[in-house]
């Protein structure tokens, strides 16, 4: 694994996000379209391949990390605007969330 400065990472803004909206992908058996409340009235639309794992239901309301600062990036004709973040491992996957309700937009450190 390839190491990063403090310098590098500190670049990167964590941000805690509320998925309003959650919406299968037609034609993607692994992508949902997420529409997230990230604080100060900003919504965005993320993509995210998730549906394996997590039904729309189970999305909605659920607070999620995302990469605000991230460039967007056209997945599948979405444009997606950040990432989630969850943990992979031998084919489980688990959302990252605040540990209690935090305000929309909150950073995470």
């Amino acid at each position: 694994m390839a190491e990063i400065t403090y310098d590098d990472f500190s670049k990167v803004e964590l941000k805690v996000g509320t998925i309003l909206l959650a919406e299968k992908v037609e034609g993607a058996d692994k992508l949902y379209r997420l529409t997230v409340d990230m604080g100060n009235n900003e919504k965005r639309t993320l993509a995210a391949g998730v549906a394996q794992f997590y039904t729309l239901e189970e999305l909605v309301g659920k607070q999620i990390v995302v990469v605000a600062n991230l460039a967007p990036k056209i997945i599948r004709g979405i444009t997606s605007q950040g990432m989630m973040l969850a943990a992979d491992s031998e084919g489980s996957v688990a959302i990252l969330s605040p540990g209690k309700k935090m305000p929309e937009g909150s950073r995470v450190k």
